[in-house]
């Protein structure tokens, strides 16, 4: 027996890297997760690679309707949602000064307009069936985890776009957490602190990336960025895309019924990320 079992999940970005690690983790307790991502194939691959039950969805998800369709594949293929992970998402780096309008507004619509669109699709579905579980006499959690970063509660150098974006998904979260308390949808975010990423490699050995016909956006950071994660993380070294999913995980089980509007950094003990 799982401890998600029967649970359905959406993870978005969920092909590659943190997203991935959490589906694996969510289907190895039991969730019927779908595998959520731009590249059709390799979300195919995933889920052909990960042992449970999954389905996919192919996307744009900053495009209109599309976080509709993609809520409706999932009522489809589970006839309810329980869990969403908003993880989708990129980096475009650059100093502010010499920053696109396009540039910008990109990092905000990956990373703040599309959770929202995917909660609004989803609020029937999450809302609806908690009304009647409250006529029933029944209390019955569902899951919401956004996910932020430190660089949106502390800010980050070349990243103003970004930082923008997450600090927002931290806004929308304890809004949320207000408005479907009611409900018992936990709604809760993470803050990852340096991860082990394609999005963290070093710019040498990082990929480029095609988004809305932009060609060539490159992902990674400077290697004197990687090196700082050593110096400012007490466990000493970067963290594995597994160990991040530890903490959706977490915030995903039954054992966070009680936490709600919360940011829960999972850094390493950043030493700048540490709050009271």
């Amino acid at each position: 027996m799982g401890v998600l079992d029967g649970k359905g999940a959406i993870v978005t970005g969920s092909a590659r890297g943190i997203g991935r690690a959490t589906a694996e983790l969510l289907a190895e307790h039991g969730a019927r997760v779908l595998i959520v991502d731009l590249d059709g194939d390799a979300a195919e691959q995933t889920a052909g690679e990960i042992a449970g039950e999954t389905v996919t969805f192919a996307g744009d998800l900053t495009k209109d309707g599309v976080p509709d369709q993609m809520v409706a594949r999932a009522i489809e293929a589970f006839g309810g949602i329980d869990i969403i992970v908003n993880n989708a998402g990129y980096t475009w780096d650059g100093v502010m000064h010499r920053m696109t309008d396009d540039q910008y507004q990109a990092m905000l619509d990956i990373h703040l307009v599309v959770p929202f669109r995917v909660l609004r699709a989803a609020a029937p579905h999450l809302r609806d069936p908690a009304k009647r579980e409250r006529e029933e006499g029944r209390e019955v959690f569902r899951k919401i985890v956004n996910v932020s970063s430190t660089s949106g509660v502390m800010g980050n150098a070349g990243q103003a776009n970004y930082a923008a974006g997450k600090a927002g998904v931290v806004g929308l979260t304890k809004s949320l957490a207000k408005e479907w308390g009611q409900f018992k949808v936990n709604v809760n975010a993470v803050a990852f602190g340096f991860v082990e990423t394609r999005l963290t490699a070093t710019k040498e050995d990082s990929e480029t990336f095609e988004m809305d016909g932009v060609p060539d956006i490159q992902l990674g950071i400077p290697e004197q960025f990687r090196a700082l994660a050593a110096m400012t993380t007490p466990l000493g070294r970067m963290g594995t895309a597994a160990e991040a999913a530890g903490g959706v995980f977490f915030l995903c089980s039954p054992w966070s019924n009680w936490v709600h509007g919360q940011v829960l950094n999972v850094t390493g003990g950043m030493l700048a990320g540490m709050t009271i």
